[in-house]
């Protein structure tokens, strides 16, 4: 892992202009992550381009340079592309792809599932999130984080960690995100931008997506469900859903818990949680999905019926 860092190192050092992009449906991670190593890059001098494929949602534009993320890559070569949080290449997205303007590629991640694609690959399911292996090759450089950088560092931190909720907020991710704050973050701000800061749409999407709670397995699995039409209804849309899953899985006795996303007629997008006890990368793998022990997910066609039946089979043969 050291020598591959290191390697990391060697590859910036030599190289001038870097492309960055993550997945599709950006989250605080892949933002945090993504925006940390661009402003680690720009404030060594290197020439940086990041690109998603889906926009910057309302809730991460505070966070440094949100407003100069491309939703499309300039034509023009790069000497280093760098692939963050993606679980796999396809993730990216079409046009990053299929672009092809690249020497070397670089892929960081700490999904338990993801391919070794690139040139070089960091990848460490321990690491809390991938905002941590960043930090990990800047420190390792001999970089001075400044506010900017810090604050990218910290939200990807504390969003993949659930607010050091989750199992996998781990010492390390305890002591960088203490480091963080010691560089000028203000926990308080950051969470209040986090947290407090909903708009009321959201709220009224919640109150519809409640009531399609089912329980069972005797009460050790639990799902929710999204429509097109009740985003409609409320004038929201994908990404006001950020941590629904949450409330199925904080119920006493829920091992599992499952949030079904209608992506468009007969596509669903399917979210898997677990407590800790249970691997949910296994019941996504199994549908052709990714992601980690505790949060990972899929896309299934089909009606709503029949991609539930599928799921809650899986689900109800694991437990």
């Amino acid at each position: 892992m050291t020598e591959t860092v290191q390697q990391i190192i060697e590859v910036i050092r030599s190289n001038t202009s870097f492309l960055l992009t993550t997945h599709e449906g950006p989250d605080g991670d892949a933002i945090g992550s993504s925006l940390a190593l661009a402003s680690f890059l720009r404030k060594i001098g290197k020439n940086v381009t990041v690109h998603y494929r889906d926009p910057v949602p309302d809730l991460y534009a505070f966070l440094p340079a949100a407003d100069t993320v491309l939703p499309h890559i300039p034509d023009r070569h790069y000497d280093v592309a760098f692939v963050l949080d993606i679980g796999e290449r396809k993730r990216a997205g079409n046009e990053f792809c299929n672009f092809s303007r690249v020497t070397t590629t670089v892929n960081l991640d700490h999904h338990l599932s993801c391919d070794n694609f690139a040139d070089y690959n960091l990848i460490d399911p321990q690491a809390a999130s991938t905002g941590i292996l960043v930090y990990r090759i800047a420190t390792a450089f001999g970089y001075r984080f400044d506010r900017e950088t810090a604050l990218c560092i910290y939200v990807a931190t504390i969003t993949d960690t659930g607010s050091f909720r989750y199992s996998n907020a781990n010492r390390e991710a305890f002591s960088v995100a203490g480091e963080m704050i010691e560089f000028g973050v203000n926990a308080w701000d950051v969470a209040e931008k986090l947290y407090e800061n909903q708009p009321q749409r959201r709220l009224e999407l919640l109150a519809k997506c409640l009531p399609t709670l089912e329980v069972f397995k005797d009460g050790q699995a639990a799902s929710v469900t999204v429509t097109s039409d009740m985003y409609a209804s409320c004038g929201a849309d994908a990404e006001l859903t950020d941590g629904f899953v949450n409330y199925p899985r904080s119920i006493r006795g829920v091992e599992v818990a499952i949030f079904f996303r209608q992506l468009e007629e007969n596509k669903y997008k399917v979210g898997f949680r677990s407590k800790g006890k249970v691997n949910v990368a296994a019941f996504s793998a199994a549908l052709g999905g990714g992601g980690h022990h505790n949060a990972a997910g899929c896309t299934l066609d089909g009606t709503l019926d029949d991609v539930k039946t599928l799921v809650y089979r899986i689900v109800e043969d694991s437990l």
